[in-house]
């Protein structure tokens, strides 16, 4: 037999052996394959009662029957099962898949209904929040779809969810830290301290909110890298939420030599920042002498900006300030100590 025929065979057998687990009950319930298995080996042998053990021991000799066939009657064996159990086989291939393929646009349309609900809704829910009901929902709907697609196929699903049941125990338990930051997450969701978008400073880290699990927060940094952080840490932490707020308010510190009038500068310094953009005035700008340091008399300059301007507007305040003080001859002093010298008489 060419070296062809003997792959193609050896093929076809394989893919028998992989689909009888599905195509069994056919076999045991009489079909025409199974009843020419038993016939070539099980000849004037009794017909199994009703006891359960009996078909059990029936539907084992059944199998081991076609097994032996396959292997001494491949062509023949592929050839009935094609015709009698294949276009079975195919309608619960199709039928498995149908399912899942519906349980997925359902689960997705549930979803976004859902989303949809909780925008409308006037709990004022954050995008994480809507974020994570959505996701969930899409994944439970596909699960049930999951689940009654392999029972379709004939697949005996409850010591499947037991298997699971059991190995998700094990599983919590060997992963405490992992609920840990799960009920964290869970925390951060009810509580809401950031949404999407947000800036925020946690564990010593600063970005913006990118995404959020139940187990892990991932923020951008202002130089484009991404942070995942487990939610256990961010929780147990202080969290600052930067652009939480539309307005932020500039603290800026502006020293000026002793030798300077005080007056002019302050004037100088509340004409700059008045003159500013983005400066809101209401409420109005402030300068307040706030120190006599060692080497300068130092102004606190403060101002309320919208948020998203707080930065830009920031850099240009030092920027106008340098250039106006320089034209009105006001100087910023640099680090000075005054060294007194005492001539000690030798004798």
């Amino acid at each position: 037999m060419p070296t062809q025929s003997l792959i193609l065979r050896a093929f076809g057998a394989l893919c028998l052996a992989l689909v009888l687990p599905f195509t069994a009950p056919a076999f045991a319930a009489g079909s025409t394959l199974t009843s020419a298995a038993i016939a070539t080996q099980s000849a004037g042998e009794e017909t199994p009662d009703a006891d359960g053990a009996e078909e059990g021991k029936g539907l084992e000799d059944q199998l081991d029957s076609l097994f032996n066939r396959l292997m001494e009657e491949p062509d023949a064996v592929l050839k009935e099962w094609a015709l009698e159990d294949g276009p079975r086989l195919l309608g619960n291939l199709v039928l498995f898949f149908l399912i899942l393929f519906v349980s997925r646009l359902i689960g997705r349309w549930t979803g976004r209904l859902t989303r949809g609900a909780l925008e409308k809704s006037k709990l004022n829910s954050s995008e994480l929040f809507k974020n994570f009901v959505q996701n969930t929902i899409t994944k439970v709907v596909f699960f049930v779809g999951l689940v009654v697609a392999l029972q379709t196929i004939g697949v005996n699903v409850a010591p499947l969810l037991a298997g699971v049941g059991v190995m998700g125990f094990v599983v919590g338990f060997a992963l405490q830290d992992t609920l840990g930051n799960f009920a964290a997450g869970v925390m951060l969701l009810l509580y809401r301290p950031y949404d999407i978008g947000d800036v925020v400073t946690v564990t010593g880290e600063t970005g913006s909110v990118e995404a959020m699990t139940l187990v892990s927060t991932t923020l951008l940094t202002p130089d484009n890298q991404r942070l995942t952080i487990p939610n256990g840490s961010i929780w147990g932490s202080t969290i600052r939420n930067i652009t939480a707020n539309d307005t932020r308010r500039i603290d800026q510190i502006f020293g000026i030599a002793y030798d300077d009038d005080i007056e002019k500068a302050e004037a100088v310094m509340l004409d700059v920042v008045n003159s500013m953009e983005h400066v809101k005035s209401d409420p109005g700008a402030q300068v307040m002498l706030m120190e006599l340091a060692d080497s300068s008399v130092n102004f606190n300059v403060r101002a309320w900006v919208p948020t998203s301007q707080y930065f830009g507007t920031i850099c240009e305040l030092r920027r106008q300030m340098k250039m106006r003080f320089d034209k009105e001859g006001i100087s910023f002093p640099f680090p000075q100590q005054d060294v007194h010298m005492h001539q000690v008489d030798p004798s």
